[in-house]
């Protein structure tokens, strides 16, 4: 991976940002909380608002001064996928705004943050849900062998959305208003939901048939894990948020719905990840070389933590919190190790040449994969 520079940004930075703000919201949702953790997870959230901030401006300068190689993005069959990758991020800052933020800011700043982040990332979101589809089945040239799950990216964050949007409902006045948020989050985590049925399928089905493929490419396996976990995280929190809007059955049943749903994908979504660790275990023994798609290792975990976390919650089970923590501890080691080695690559070697659009579209396609 070559020194950072902004002739090479693309979509797939944010994934670092989402990494780093999952981080910090995953530690304050934690059926145990140690001494120091919220301080700790404060840390987290303001270099995740840092890192966001960064980047945005780090694209806006990337489409002024580079505008070939920032519109090629779109065209790339691997690398416009990745761009549901800064909706998520801005989901991500706004949500721990609200969690973490608000002991910097003081609640109402935080809600109104939050607010702004998740219309701006919701929209970019659903844009993202549409276009990149569209773009997929109009434009790009798909081999046989060509599904990777990277194609989960552009319609996970409505889940992300929904599953952040839990979090707005109780700053919102009773009545139609925020029946109508409660009824829109659920529209969009059905949404994200199946487009993500109808792609892990897929998945499998290359798997089984072509095998992993490319070392280089064996850390987005982990993304899979992404649609799962905040599938049941928003589940969780739809439920435990409704309060107010449609009576106490309905919002009784919510919460049925989440324990239920929620322990039946956990269970696929921990096999899902047993799987994923074998092939990286084998991978890294023969050889598995840094890129950006290491930060796969993050935000689809952290998703699985938040799950367990809201699935504790619901029942009361020392197995679902032992569980939340033990993929917290591995959420933080996973982020160690990722972020030292994208620092180290990125401002400790030679700085990256400005790449012609036609490499976009070419070598680098592989080269510069995230999830």
């Amino acid at each position: 991976m070559a020194r950072f520079s902004i002739a090479a940004v693309t979509p797939n930075w944010f994934a670092s940002v989402m990494g780093t703000g999952i981080v910090a919201n995953a530690a304050v949702t934690l059926p145990v909380q140690l001494p120091g953790l919220r301080q700790a997870a404060v840390g987290f959230w303001l270099l995740a608002s840092a890192m966001l901030v960064f980047f945005l401006t780090a694209t806006v300068l990337h489409w002024l001064r580079h505008p070939a190689v920032a519109r090629a993005h779109h065209a790339d069959p691997v690398m416009a996928h990745f761009y549901g990758a800064p909706p998520m991020a801005l989901l991500t800052v706004g949500a721990g705004t609200l969690l973490i933020g608000r002991d910097v800011v003081g609640l109402q700043a935080a809600v109104a943050i939050d607010a702004v982040l998740w219309t701006a990332g919701t929209i970019a979101g659903l844009v993202s849900a549409v276009a990149v589809p569209y773009l997929a089945f109009t434009r790009h040239r798909n081999a046989p062998d060509a599904a990777f799950a990277g194609w989960l990216m552009p319609v996970v964050p409505p889940m992300v959305s929904a599953a952040t949007g839990a979090l707005l409902l109780p700053h919102i006045a009773p009545g139609e208003a925020r029946e109508t948020m409660l009824l829109a989050c659920y529209a969009m985590f059905g949404l994200s939901l199946v487009a993500s049925l109808v792609i892990l399928p897929q998945l499998w089905s290359r798997l089984m048939h072509h095998q992993v493929g490319a070392a280089r490419m064996v850390p987005t396996l982990w993304i899979a894990l992404g649609p799962l976990g905040q599938s049941v995280t928003a589940a969780s929190l739809l439920a435990a948020h409704a309060g107010g809007t449609f009576g106490a059955t309905f919002e009784r049943g919510l919460v049925y719905f989440a324990v239920v749903f929620g322990v039946s994908v956990l269970g696929f979504a921990l096999m899902w990840a047993a799987i994923a660790a074998a092939v990286t275990v084998r991978a890294a023994v023969h050889g598995l070389p840094f890129s950006l798609t290491w930060w796969s290792f993050t935000f689809p975990v952290g998703t699985c933590v938040t799950a367990t976390a809201g699935l504790a919650a619901h029942t009361g089970l020392t197995a679902l919190a032992v569980l939340s923590v033990l993929l917290f501890a591995g959420l933080v080691v996973a982020w160690a190790a990722v972020a030292v080695r994208t620092a180290w690559d990125s401002f400790g070697r030679r700085p990256a040449r400005v790449p012609a659009p036609a490499e976009v579209l070419g070598e680098r396609r592989v080269l510069t994969t995230v999830g």
